[in-house]
């Protein structure tokens, strides 16, 4: 794109600029929409984040807008649909784990509230500042933390790499590079 702007590296094409530039790093605080890239987070485990976006409409539509009650009674005739649906990563592992980790979901709600609450806990209710140049990390030890919670919760597909890519996304941290035109936006409180 050539509007002048400087981006962090990964954004690329149209798709993936718009992503970054309206999405990434911007706190998120709605449990539903935590949902939504839980579930795309783990879809993308060993895949092209650039293939997920591609697919994110069809993972609306196929996951009835990411309702995590719904999914939650999901039952075998429901996985089967789904992994029929050319519009979205037919694996059954992945599969499962969405419908698994909406059952878990709705009881960490339960527990905290929300999971937001939850979450966001984690951070002390503050999204992480970084100043970085180069390339962000692939993990952290708080990634190691939340992911060993979630384990512990039954979750599946939470691993430490996908829950720092999900902490990006959701704006638990502020990873855009310091010389990114988003950088300084997102690190006001």
């Amino acid at each position: 794109m050539n509007d002048g702007l400087i981006r962090c590296a990964w954004a690329r094409n149209p798709l993936a600029i718009a992503y970054h530039d309206e999405e990434w790093g911007v706190p998120v605080r709605e449990d539903r929409t935590l949902f939504e890239f839980l579930i795309l987070e783990g879809a993308q485990a060993g895949l092209s984040w650039d293939t997920i976006l591609a697919k994110r409409a069809n993972y609306r539509r196929a996951f009835e807008r990411f309702d995590p009650k719904r999914i939650a009674r999901y039952v075998a005739a429901d996985k089967r649909r789904l992994l029929a649906d050319a519009g979205i990563v037919r694996n059954r592992a992945k599969i499962d784990a969405a419908v698994l980790n909406a059952r878990r979901f709705l009881e960490v709600q339960e527990e905290f509230g929300s999971f937001a609450g939850y979450l966001w806990g984690f951070v002390g209710d503050q999204p992480l500042q970084r100043r970085r140049r180069g390339a962000p990390p692939a993990r952290t030890a708080l990634s190691d933390r939340l992911s060993a919670d979630l384990k512990a919760r039954g979750f599946k597909f939470v691993g430490s790499t996908i829950m720092y890519a999900f902490m990006q996304a959701v704006g638990m941290v502020n990873d855009h590079a310091v010389t990114c035109f988003r950088h300084r936006p997102l690190s006001r409180p």
